[in-house]
């Protein structure tokens, strides 16, 4: 189909302008308006395929799936890169990159132009949430990357079907570029990027979006993280809803009662094993919405109402296993693309965590033959993508257009100490305290210093699409909301306490239901607590440990709340709002306050039985 024909088929002006104005800017050799078949799925595989981008796995052990490794230069998502160009600078705040927009159009005009010579620019138009829901967004993105286009098919309602319903619908124009042009005659590489120049930019006040430079996930599948929480919390801020770095899970009891809960997690605290868990309680289960990305309003019944606006999981593959998730197992089993983990000798995948010993003759990440003293042979950040209609777990209303009502919002971080196994906050602001105040130490597969501690407010702090002053105070206003009825009830979970000889106290995996269990039962003011400063933490006998084994000790420490340690926390937290200035809710600063004021008139931080106080 040539150009003029994509064009004349073209009923909305916005988009025919969009797209003529693409094409002209980055002068590819061909154009393809993709219809989100299977068919073209296929095709494009096998195209990447015959480019040497893709290996077909082995279809009797991995039917219908495609290996691939990336340029070692894009492995994954680019902070320092990635740009909120607001017109003003304050309206960015201090947690985003931020540089004039004119001055980056200017920038991203040079590097657009003719960027896609010797290519094909395909032209996604897609969904987020359910086709023709109210709560649903359109967008249109424009793509030299055949790797791109196959991942959206996955991740996104995709094609002809967006084409037929979106019409003069608002969308998101988003533009992405591999940014390596090819010369007449020019053979292509394996991964094209563009080492030296990437970027990720976002311009809030025209909902656009713009990112040369990378063909990695999350920062090309711009449905992803750019227009699913960047772009739409600012429509959030702008509309009375909220777009979060949440999972949701239906949670039933042995009595068949169902509830739904939302969580935020920072990296490398389990967000996906906990969506997908397989409880170790009898009669429990639990079913996925979502793993990733949560957009909530008010319903008309007055309960806050959640979707996944996602279609697909984009999970971190290293440290999967049968033990650690074994649906995750089950559903990337078929119909998967893996990115950067090992390819074994039989055409199957491999990375660390799988299996407890690594298969001979294996190729590593970077497409070479794998050593054991080079490293790991997959990237820490490898990935699987595929389909949520795969997932083994996947909740009845994961497509209910409506959302399912959310009872329970959990915050956690990755602590070895100082934060108890689980605590309910006092109220909603304490709550919005809870998740302000979300922070993790640092591991091996993160950026900076093992063991720092990393603040990452309510796990948005890469994308937050505005001030995060500002955020907060809008979670604040959401709460306030005349359609609040029935608010969810807070709760911050740290599985990752170590004891004295640095190992793991709570088991985590398939026994972190004890914890969900008792937040099922405290949303029903069933379970018992005790009051402590920083909330709501259970008794011993209120938490289900029966058949673990846990010492008086280790119980006391999941548990204890440190005096000392509290009051050195609440100064951590104090210089961390610090950079919020004026933007600081005044609430929030309240809530510390008020904190400290507790911490101060307490003899002891915990009244449960604790080895490490007097309590």
């Amino acid at each position: 189909m040539d150009i003029e024909s994509i064009l004349g088929s073209i009923k909305s002006p916005r988009l025919h302008h969009f797209i003529k104005e693409a094409v002209k800017l980055c002068t590819p050799d061909r154009v393809h308006l993709c219809d989100g078949s299977d068919r073209e799925f296929n095709e494009l595989a096998d195209l990447l395929v015959h480019k040497g981008v893709f290996v077909r796995l082995n279809s009797e052990k991995r039917p219908n799936s495609y290996w691939c490794h990336t340029d070692p230069s894009d492995t994954a998502r680019v902070e320092e890169a990635t740009f909120i160009c607001s017109y003003n600078q304050d309206d960015a705040g201090p947690t985003n990159n931020w540089k004039d927009p004119t001055e980056m159009k200017q920038i991203l005009g040079s590097l657009f132009r003719g960027c896609m010579k010797g290519r094909t620019l395909y032209v996604v138009p897609f969904c987020m949430g359910i086709i023709g829901s109210d709560s649903s967004c359109y967008g249109v993105q424009i793509t030299d990357s055949p790797y791109v286009v196959c991942s959206m098919k996955i991740m996104t309602v995709m094609g002809q079907q967006v084409m037929e319903h979106m019409k003069d619908s608002f969308f998101v124009p988003c533009m992405h570029s591999v940014g390596a042009p090819l010369l007449p005659g020019e053979e292509d590489v394996s991964w094209p990027c563009n080492k030296d120049n990437k970027y990720i930019v976002h311009f809030p006040e025209e909902k656009t979006i713009w990112s040369f430079g990378s063909g990695y996930g999350g920062n090309a599948l711009l449905g992803k993280k750019s227009l699913a929480l960047r772009i739409a919390s600012v429509l959030g801020k702008e509309q009375g809803w909220l777009a979060e770095h949440m999972l949701i899970l239906g949670i039933t009891s042995p009595k068949g009662e169902k509830k739904y809960f939302a969580a935020a997690f920072p990296s490398a605290c389990g967000k996906t094993n906990l969506a997908l868990m397989l409880p170790k309680l009898e009669g429990w289960k639990i079913e996925c919405v979502g793993d990733d990305i949560a957009w909530m309003r008010w319903g008309n019944d007055g309960r806050l109402y959640a979707v996944n606006p996602e279609a697909g999981f984009f999970g971190v593959a290293t440290g999967t296993s049968e033990k650690s998730n074994p649906n995750a197992m089950k559903m990337i089993s078929k119909n998967t693309v893996f990115t950067n983990v090992a390819l074994t000798h039989s055409h199957d995948v491999w990375w660390e965590g799988m299996t407890k010993e690594p298969p001979e003759s294996l190729t590593s990440w970077k497409g070479t033959r794998w050593e054991p003293t080079e490293g790991p042979a997959a990237h820490p950040n490898s990935r699987f993508t595929v389909a949520a209609s795969q997932c083994p777990v996947i909740d009845p209303l994961a497509n209910d257009p409506k959302g399912v009502p959310i009872s329970a919002i959990i915050f956690g971080g990755r602590r070895s100490d100082v934060i108890p196994l689980v605590s309910e906050s006092f109220d909603w602001e304490h709550g919005i305290f809870y998740g302000s105040t979300i922070s993790s130490e640092t591991t091996a597969a993160t950026a900076g210093e093992v063991g720092k501690l990393r603040h990452d407010p309510f796990a948005m702090l890469a994308f937050c699409g505005y001030n995060m002053g500002d955020y907060l105070s809008h979670w604040l206003k959401v709460g306030s909301d005349e359609k609040a009825v029935v608010k969810p009830k807070f709760f911050y979970v740290n599985w990752f306490q170590k004891d004295s000889k640095g190992n793991f106290i709570w088991p985590g995996f398939g026994d972190n239901i004890r914890v969900l269990k008792w937040i099922f039962e405290r949303c029903d003011d069933k379970a018992e607590a005790v009051k402590t400063p920083v909330g709501y933490v259970p008794t011993f006998s209120s938490l289900d440990t029966a058949g673990l084994d846990l010492s008086d000790e280790n119980k006391g420490s999941l548990l204890c709340i440190d005096k000392k340690k509290w009051e050195d926390e609440a100064k951590n937290i104090e210089d961390y709002f610090s950079q919020f200035s004026y933007k600081l809710p005044f609430e929030l600063h309240c809530q510390l306050q008020d904190l400290k004021k507790r911490l101060k008139d307490a003899s002891c931080g915990s009244k449960s039985a604790c080895s490490k106080c007097d309590g």
